[in-house]
């Protein structure tokens, strides 16, 4: 089984595609226009991934549906949950690759947390919806023992931290 595509609601639709085909890279190759589900309307457009017509990012442009004025796009602040809670990521292959999306967001005028996990290592930045965006390259293989300590997790109700990251650094758009 593999992902096809993720769908959420945009704030400010050409704000979305400005940055995700202008920033990303990802290219709007199609839009669906029809009723929603509960009243109103909506175009959903899809942004094709790396030129893979099996793997895309969506976005709604909700017209006219009830509760409009009320809605949440940022993931975590509709959940209620802590900022960065609830992301969404996109592997690279290199840290070259890495580098790269921390300087082009950068340059972009878009601030980026940069962490190295001890097993993968990530950038961060914010979509015009407030979402955390990340890419994230693994750099390190499960073990017998990473596997029983998630396992045990599921059962714990004390916190047993990881290891702390081997690296935390927060680079802003002013000082690229």
């Amino acid at each position: 089984m593999s992902y096809h595509h993720l769908a959420l609601a945009a704030k400010d639709m050409k704000a979305i595609h400005a940055f995700y085909e202008g920033v990303m890279g990802f290219e709007l190759v199609k839009v669906e226009i029809a009723p929603v589900m509960g009243g109103g309307w909506g175009k959903h457009f899809f942004y094709r991934m790396d030129g893979d017509d099996s793997r895309f990012i969506a976005f709604w442009e909700l017209m006219d549906t009830p509760g409009e004025g009320e809605y949440k796009f940022d993931l975590n602040e509709a959940a209620g949950t802590p900022q960065g809670t609830n992301h969404y990521s996109f592997a690279v292959d290199t840290p070259e690759e890495l580098v790269g999306w921390r300087e082009k967001w950068n340059a972009a005028g878009l601030d980026v947390l940069e962490i190295d996990h001890n097993w993968c290592h990530s950038v961060y930045t914010r979509d015009p919806n407030g979402n955390m965006v990340e890419f994230c390259l693994t750099t390190g293989s499960f073990t017998d023992a990473d596997r029983r300590r998630a396992l045990a997790a599921l059962d714990e109700s004390e916190m047993n931290p990881s290891p702390p990251p081997a690296m935390m650094k927060q680079w802003l758009a002013k000082d690229a």
